[in-house]
């Protein structure tokens, strides 16, 4: 049986051995550079928005980013792939200590993913260049006008007569900005019309035609609007044209939105230590704040919640690792991760931040940074609307048609995930077929709170059989997003069960974990039941779906005794 400290991830005594010696070295080199930099220098620099130089020099100097993000197909040096495990721990750790590193990194990828798509090798060889020589990068793609509607895009480019283009426009929210080595910019021709006409082409922040307006958003994250004016685009920077420049977007949000989910996990792991640790320690009434049984069950509750966070996503990378032509169930996932993962986050630091109150604003601790950074990851590409509307998608095929895939196994082999710059047209969501669902939850049967979801899950499926919402409902998005809330409890519920089965997770943690997601699965039903537009048939489906949890009290205490082992396990040196 894991002890709780165990299941998160501590500095002090982090040790990434299943990985390859060069990544547990870079993995814990970075850990080790935010350890001496200290507490108080990190809350300065978040405050006083400072720009992250200092630890752009530290992985230039280490080629943290050039090992971890240049692909077999384009690297110099036998430790250089891109692999998706590793990839999402350096998440986990830069969540940990600041949002700010971790968003340099994150559009560093994102700059990356049309690129390395590319078949323009001049361009291929640039960007691995620039990688080595510790440059980021910038993903040229939202508008002030149009945000990520990239079928009304306003950067122009006009043929040159010689092959090239001269490009003109602005684009808005664009990270690193102000000093990506290049910058994956998305435009359209003025010679062709319609999605033929797309181009992506790599832009430098240091050319004269390039201007810099601003930082848009108050942070150390520079999060730039910036404007060309009569730029020079040559053959050689073209990376895609046409109906691939289009899908070419669609796939690196593929690539590089998984991101937000294991950052979330990291602010949450730092957020969890300082609470328990102060709510521990702080006396109201001549007793401990965590003898109060609301509080208990608060930061249970919170602490069950990371560790489904971390096994749905920890399960996902498998998923991504072995994705293929025709085992593209990863496009469900990844939704997943950039909506239940983060939204679980925001209700993580939600019910820490009720137990510790006041404390969680004071300005010479994490939280407060904490509190703030992990509302922006559920509303970063793409908010959650939009991504329950793509789960949406999945829902009758993973639910009501399973088929048979080989298993997945475990994937923290040195790999190059090489499919994800292969992915083709982005389209066909609705074909995709996903293995049976129940199989996750039949290995677990015995187990009183996954027995009881089990219920529900069951149930849901007889609301697509029999209740789904008719032609008129289907443009009701504001009742379709309440049933996308019940489909993603049901996929989250099995990738925790499929990790938790790899993982041998003890099942009275799973049995605690699941207590909650029945009571969530209850919350959305009576939510889907006031909707407006809920037909008679639909709400008492509805309110045949609620159900509440198997109580066992002594079951929660063992877990609470793990919840307050947290207290003092980990403190940042000042």
């Amino acid at each position: 049986m894991a002890d709780s400290a165990s299941l998160l991830f501590n500095p002090h005594t982090y040790d990434p051995e299943h990985f390859d010696p060069e990544t547990r070295r870079l993995l814990r080199a970075t850990v080790d550079w935010f350890e001496a930099r200290g507490k108080r220098r990190l809350i300065e620099d978040y405050r006083s928005r400072a720009w992250l130089g200092d630890f752009l020099d530290f992985a230039a100097r280490e080629r943290l980013f050039a090992t971890f993000l240049t692909p077999a197909s384009a690297a110099g040096k036998d430790d250089q792939r891109w692999d998706t495990a590793r990839i999402a721990a350096l998440n986990e750790i830069f969540g940990f200590y600041g949002l700010d590193y971790w968003y340099a990194w994150q559009v560093t990828i994102l700059g990356l993913g049309p690129v390395w798509q590319s078949d323009n090798a001049e361009a291929r060889a640039r960007a691995a260049e620039l990688l080595a020589q510790g440059e980021v990068f910038a993903f040229g793609l939202s508008e002030k006008t149009h945000g990520a509607d990239i079928y009304s895009t306003d950067m122009l480019l006009t043929p040159d007569g010689e092959g090239g283009f001269r490009a003109s426009g602005s684009k808005y929210y664009i990270g690193n900005g102000n000093a990506a080595g290049l910058v994956s910019v998305f435009g359209r021709r003025t010679d062709v019309e319609g999605p033929d006409g797309y181009v992506f082409f790599a832009a430098d922040s240091r050319h004269e035609a390039y201007r810099l307006v601003k930082n848009v958003v108050d942070s150390s994250k520079y999060v730039s609007e910036f404007r060309l004016a009569d730029y020079p685009v040559a053959p050689a920077d073209i990376l895609h044209t046409g109906r691939a420049a289009f899908d070419a977007a669609l796939n690196t949000v593929n690539v590089g939105k998984f991101n937000l989910c294991t950052a979330s996990i990291g602010i949450c792991e730092h957020a969890m230590y300082e609470a328990v640790t102060h709510a521990s320690n702080r006396i109201l009434y001549g007793r401990p704040v965590t003898a109060f049984p609301h509080v208990r069950r608060e930061l249970t509750d919170a602490y069950v919640r990371l560790v489904g966070m971390k096994l749905f996503s920890d399960r996902a990378v498998d998923y991504f690792r072995s994705a293929g032509p025709d085992d593209r169930r990863y496009l469900l996932f990844n939704p997943m991760t950039k909506m239940k993962v983060t939204t679980e986050g925001e209700k993580v630091i939600d019910l820490m931040w009720d137990v510790i109150a006041a404390k969680g604003f004071e300005k010479d601790n994490y939280f407060a940074q904490a509190a703030v950074e992990i509302r922006g990851l559920p509303k970063l590409e793409g908010t959650v609307h939009v991504n329950l509307a793509l789960i949406l998608k999945f829902m009758r095929n993973h639910l009501l048609n399973p088929v048979d895939h080989p298993a997945v196994p475990t994937r923290l082999d040195a790999a190059d995930d090489a499919f994800l710059f292969q992915q083709g047209p982005a389209r066909g969501l609705g074909s995709v077929r996903f293995h049976d669902w129940r199989t996750a939850f039949d290995a677990y049967a015995e187990v009183p709170n996954v027995a009881r979801f089990r219920e529900q899950a069951d149930a849901l499926c007889t609301f697509v059989e029999t209740a789904a919402p008719d032609d008129e409902q289907s443009r009701d998005l504001d009742l379709l997003l309440a049933v996308g809330q019940l489909f993603a409890l049901v996929v989250h519920g099995q990738l925790i069960l499929e990790q938790a089965r790899l993982t041998g997770l003890d099942e009275e943690l799973l049995d605690e974990l699941f207590a909650v997601l029945v009571r969530d699965f209850s919350a959305h039903a009576i939510e889907l039941h006031g909707k407006d537009s809920a037909t008679e048939d639909q709400q008492n489906w509805a309110l045949g779906a609620v159900r509440r949890p198997v109580v066992d009290a002594a079951r929660s205490a063992r877990i609470w005794e793990r919840v307050e082992a947290l207290s003092g396990a980990y403190e940042m040196g000042q």
